[in-house]
């Protein structure tokens, strides 16, 4: 192979079209934008839609905006704004000096539909919204011209310019593209760009009475900002026509090029707004970031990284074909980013108290603990020792089953990181529930001594009682079950009744007590967790777990 034989690189179908319209002058410099809509938080798919417009940009040394798409005040609430920037932040896609809002256009787009209406391609109409509906015909059936079509310009200008002075009412008249009632194209059958709502906007204030709708707007607010190529998902392809007819119409010069993608649908989660909306106002879930829920807010509560999502996205790569992808895959990308990251810790969550009959009493010794196995970077640490112990209730049988290898009575395992113990009896309540496990300990078999007797097959992780600090831990299921069905009969979601589980009783490391919000770590054999950002106080703390250890998703080559 020769040495200076270039790599191939794999790109996807968007570079390739983004290499040919620089190849051919089409455009002097790329220049990409995420253009969320203020009216909910964001969750995993705009994480693809942030990360691929950002990434393109620094693949081809351009630039990346943040831009508000705020043209609809009726759903739209500075708090989603403020999310919306915490959440691209949070991911790395840097808008430090890229932050635009598209209210700040009002007045150009306003100029634009005076241009349509001069040259004879915009009017206005009185029909109502189900008038202007039923006129507009099917896919079978060619659209009816509205009976004010063909006004004259003078008139149109006049009623425009009233329509902005406040003086008709909501749903009393709006302005529409004169196109084509045949298309074949629905969205080309004169569609509404101009309507009146007397709504107060977050951020142009009482200033308009009368706003532009998206399909007008979206591309002008792209045009004023010389964006290159406008990405965004599959629904808008048919809508491709009318933005490129808008910024043709309003005379705008190298205009933007509309390219679409699929969108990404994952299993088992929800993410419409509606829904999650009202899943919220039914107190079924904490909030837009209660970790159960997909939005990037949820995720970053729950524990997940940039970095795994960043993993994520790469995975899933850049498709014109929709498809879902198993939630699995996300799991896997978080682990992977943890596994050599994070400290492993012990932390009991179904505790029994372990009384080890034959340690000195009131002794606390100290032993030195790797804090991740698989990487000697993160150190060690000293973790307290004593006569009585938290362990998992699962880690004792009275009468054990087969190929059980923990304790039961006459057993011996290891300690991890102690000692080895030999299970002598055990005591129960009124009810017949272990309350406490009996054993005795060889003080030869110290971890790290050299013991090289005999062997265990059984080792168990646990928490010196005596310097536990008690916690609550949550762990979470998928919200609904897709392969019941997502929705019921009357269209309300299909609701896993085990999706939250609460353990107020648990035991973890005193290591712990410095912990701050959202640090993460490794429980032994019980997977990732992270401290809850919201609940979680020095006197009590809550973790969420992020992910199990098991993993049902594999990365095929």
């Amino acid at each position: 192979m020769e040495a200076n034989k270039e790599e191939v690189v794999s790109k996807n179908f968007i570079e390739q079209e983004i290499d040919k319209d620089l190849a051919e002058g089409v455009y002097d410099h790329v220049q990409t934008r995420f253009p969320p809509e203020p009216n909910g938080y964001l969750h995993i798919g705009h994480a693809k839609s942030i990360l691929l417009n950002y990434g393109l940009a620094q693949k081809y040394g351009g630039k990346f905006n943040l831009r508000f798409d705020d043209t609809n005040p009726t759903k739209e609430k500075t708090e989603f704004v403020e999310s919306i920037m915490e959440d691209v932040k949070w991911l790395g896609a840097d808008f430090e000096d890229r932050l635009f809002f598209a209210s700040n256009y009002f007045q150009e787009m306003y100029d634009c539909a005076v241009l349509l209406i001069k040259k004879g391609k915009a009017f206005v109409c009185d029909l109502t919204a189900e008038e202007i509906r039923e006129y507009r015909g099917d896919f079978k059936t060619p659209g009816k011209e509205s009976p004010y079509r063909n006004r004259s310009v003078e008139e149109n200008l006049k009623l425009f310019e009233e329509m902005k002075e406040g003086k008709y009412q909501d749903g009393e008249k709006v302005l529409r593209a004169k196109i084509d009632m045949a298309s074949p194209n629905i969205n080309m059958r004169d569609p509404v760009i101009y309507r009146v709502a007397r709504m107060t906007h977050h951020n142009t204030g009482d200033q308009w009475c009368i706003y532009p709708m998206y399909d007008f707007a979206h591309p002008i607010e792209d045009a004023i900002e010389r964006i290159t190529h406008s990405i965004c998902t599959l629904e808008f392809e048919d809508h491709r026509p009318l933005y490129d007819w808008v910024v043709k119409e309003c005379e705008y010069a190298n205009p933007p090029r509309q390219i679409e993608f699929a969108k990404l649908y994952l299993t088992n989660v929800v993410t419409g707004k509606r829904y999650i909306k009202k899943l919220v106002e039914d107190g079924i879930v904490d909030g837009w970031d209660d970790p159960r829920l997909v939005s990037i807010a949820a995720l970053r509560r729950r524990g997940y990284t940039p970095e795994s999502l960043r993993m994520f996205v790469d995975l899933v790569g850049v498709s014109k074909a929709n498809s879902s992808v198993d939630y699995a895959m996300l799991e896997y990308c978080i682990r992977e980013d943890l596994k050599l990251k994070k400290p492993r810790m012990m932390a009991i969550l179904d505790p029994v108290k372990l009384v080890i009959d034959n340690y000195p009493e009131d002794t606390i010794e100290y032993l030195d603990v790797a804090n991740n196995l698989e990487n000697p970077e993160l150190g060690e640490r000293k973790v307290p020792f004593g006569k009585e112990l938290y362990i998992e209730r699962e880690d004792f049988m009275e009468e054990p089953i087969k190929k059980y290898f923990r304790l039961f009575p006459g057993n011996e395992v290891r300690l991890m990181n102690a000692y080895f113990v030999t299970c002598s009896s055990c005591e129960k309540d009124a009810d017949g529930n272990v309350t406490v496990v009996h054993c005795t300990y060889d003080p030869e078999t110290k971890s790290g001594s050299g013991f090289e007797g005999r062997k265990v097959k059984g080792t168990i992780h646990w928490v010196a009682s005596s310097t536990a600090v008690q916690a609550e831990c949550r762990l979470y299921e998928n919200i609904v079950d897709e392969e019941k069905g997502k929705l019921n009969e009357d269209g309300s979601l299909n609701l896993n009744p085990n999706s939250l589980t609460i353990l107020k009783n648990c035991f973890v490391e005193p290591g712990f007590l410095s912990a701050k919000a959202y640090d993460s770590f490794q429980f032994v054999r019980n997977g990732f967790f992270c401290i809850d950002c919201k609940d979680s106080r020095e006197d009590h703390l809550v973790f969420n777990r992020i992910v199990s250890l098991k993993s049902s998703f594999k990365i095929t080559k």
